[in-house]
């Protein structure tokens, strides 16, 4: 049952996000207003809105910013956009495409918030060569790091979470999640080409252009571009081992990041100034927001509400789950969904004597793909869209919602069938 302080939280989300959504006042503004609002109404105290703050998210995404904004004083992030360009000779259709696989691919064994740090000031290089608007490129790498990000266990930060509650390795996530990840990012990546197909034109002049360009003038500095791809070389490792090593991400990044200053020789006070501090910022109002819910049980309310109406029926449990997930992630953090419906699936798994195998995979591909649905759906789209605007190409939540919350039905329609075929008939 729902209490007072459980209207209050409510009532200043839904505030809180309806101004986000109009866009009249700064997101970073509205979130940490919105999270200072809960503890002045004592929704919650200081010490546990602190601790709903995911720290491994921020921990990870400050390290790497370091990692980013010293790699990008070495001109590699040119040299790549120029060598994959040169490769499809400029065809902005081909671009698209091949930047749509990189991403995917990068985003199933690094985490995706990672992979789109790295992946977009590649695409503003190439675009911007190409005399072509970048977002619709910038909402492609959104999908393409989200999807791909559901084929593994380190991918997103759901399968991290899900996978370490159950057991479940690094190879099952790939058997059972990779062949319809790869389904629907082949749909998806066709989907952009046919919905921006007249943006994707270009003189024939900046194709030649492209295939003119010398990719090597654009290294500035080889030698800290070798400790940079020694020191990213790590942190992926460290990225693939983290379980067998016990060490967070964050932890990983992190550390990447703090040798990475110590062997540049670079002034951190500078780099300092180039970081995205809005993005971290709103994250943290987020995180406390989200946390009102949960911790004010609204979260265990629905997903509650959604377990009973099934009747331990696993077919129509596996369904609504997927459903309710995708939903509920494109609105809300997928991290402290997931982490609510872990002990309640485990619960019925007990009280019912059911096998909830396969369930797991319907909370992943749900969690996962449901954060393509809005522009804070996931953790990804947040630092993408942040980015393009301190750019200069804002990415509207109305405007990114009307591409991207069908597409993500169609990735869920998808999904729906693959688990129905495989696991539930």
């Amino acid at each position: 049952m729902l209490t007072g302080s459980s209207w209050m939280a409510i009532a200043v989300f839904i505030i809180a996000y309806t101004i986000i959504v109009s866009e009249k006042i700064h997101r970073t503004k509205v979130a940490l207003i919105g999270a200072v609002a809960l503890l002045l109404l004592k929704v919650m105290p200081q010490e546990e809105a602190i601790a709903k703050v995911d720290f491994n998210t921020i921990g990870l995404l400050l390290g790497m910013m370091i990692v980013v904004a010293i790699a990008m004083r070495t001109g590699m992030f040119e040299y790549m956009a120029i060598k994959l360009a040169k490769r499809v000779h400029g065809d902005p259709r081909k671009v698209m495409s091949i930047f749509f696989a990189f991403t995917a691919i990068t985003s199933a064994f690094l985490d995706n918030v990672t992979t789109v740090l790295l992946v977009t000031p590649i695409i503003f290089s190439i675009t911007a060569t190409l005399k072509l608007n970048p977002v619709p490129f910038l909402i492609s790498e959104i999908f393409a790091s989200n999807i791909g990000g559901t084929a593994t266990l380190i991918g997103d930060p759901p399968n991290i979470m899900i996978g370490g509650a159950v057991g479940l390795s690094f190879n099952d996530f790939l058997f059972a999640l990779a062949p319809v990840v790869v389904v629907i990012g082949l749909v998806t990546n066709w989907l952009f080409l046919y919905i921006y197909r007249k943006q994707l034109v270009v003189e024939p002049q900046a194709q030649q252009l492209i295939m003119e360009l010398d990719e090597h003038a654009y290294l500035k500095d080889v030698k800290l571009l070798k400790k940079v791809v020694l020191v990213l070389g790590l942190i992926v490792l460290g990225f693939i081992l983290h379980n067998t090593l016990h060490i967070e991400s964050a932890t990983i990044a992190m550390a990447g990041a703090a040798v990475l200053l110590l062997i540049s020789g670079l002034d951190p006070e500078e780099l300092f100034k180039e970081l995205e501090w809005t993005t971290i910022f709103f994250f943290v109002g987020l995180f406390i927001l989200v946390g009102g819910l949960e911790v004010t049980g609204v979260i265990r309310s629905i997903a509650e509400w959604g377990l009973s109406i099934t009747d331990s029926n696993l077919v129509l449990l596996g369904i609504l789950i997927l459903w309710l997930s995708a939903i509920a992630s494109a609105f809300i953090d997928n991290i402290p969904f997931v982490a609510t419906m872990i002990p309640l699936i485990k619960s019925m798994a007990q009280v019912g004597n059911l096998d909830v195998s396969t369930l797991w995979w319907s909370l992943a591909l749900g969690a996962c793909l449901g954060g393509n649905g809005t522009v804070i759906g996931a953790s990804a789209n947040v630092i993408v869209s942040s980015i393009a605007s301190a750019k200069g190409h804002s990415i509207s939540f109305v405007g990114f919602m009307k591409i991207a919350f069908p597409l993500m039905l169609v990735s869920i329609v998808i999904a729906h069938v693959y688990l129905y075929f495989r696991y539930f008939i």
